[in-house]
């Protein structure tokens, strides 16, 4: 299984066609899609070429191979324009035994995204910050999920660090590249 897991578009049609680009290169079996899609948010200032239009055009063409979960800037006006399913707090994907749970990553309570799959990965955005590490995830509650991959392939059109990106699971392993 080949995936493309890519978060934080908001909305920026030069970076979502970057992203494009590569999704047809690496030609994914699905392309993973870690919320706040369309739109920039109040907090952060308007992405390079902001066009919410064109990307949903974009990403309308993937409809077929999305597996998408809501982020905080998304809404329920941008569920009516996409053709791909994008409400969920949080969607499982399984390779095999291995098990991965994707979400956004703005909620943190277990009664809204369970725990992650001990020796499965958690991804997620929200932050555009990069990460690829294997970590004991402590929840809320405080309970301990021993040693889960984390991954966050940080943002593709407003990186913390200035290097905007995605990353590609396949194999079993996880890789963060940069667009």
């Amino acid at each position: 299984m080949k995936l493309v897991i890519a978060s934080d578009i908001h909305g920026s049609a030069y970076w979502c066609g970057k992203l494009m680009d590569e999704i047809e290169r690496e030609a994914p079996d699905t392309v993973v899609l870690l919320g706040d899609l369309l739109y920039h948010g109040p907090r952060n200032d308007l992405p390079r070429g902001y066009a919410p239009k064109q990307v949903l055009a974009m990403l309308n063409t993937l409809a077929d191979h999305v597996v998408a979960v809501r982020g905080n800037c998304d809404a329920e006006v941008d569920q009516m324009v996409l053709d791909f399913p994008m409400m969920a707090d949080y969607a499982v994907i399984a390779d095999g035994g291995f098990q991965m749970l994707c979400t956004h990553g703005h909620l943190p309570s277990p009664d809204r995204v369970p725990a992650p799959p001990q020796g499965g990965a958690l991804l997620y955005g929200h932050t555009h910050v990069k990460m690829n590490e294997p970590l004991d995830v402590r929840m809320p509650d405080g309970s301990v999920v021993p040693t889960v991959r984390m991954l966050n392939p940080g943002s593709v059109s407003i990186p913390k660090d200035g290097s905007n990106s995605f990353a590609v699971y396949q194999d079993g392993e996880f890789e963060l590249r940069n667009l």
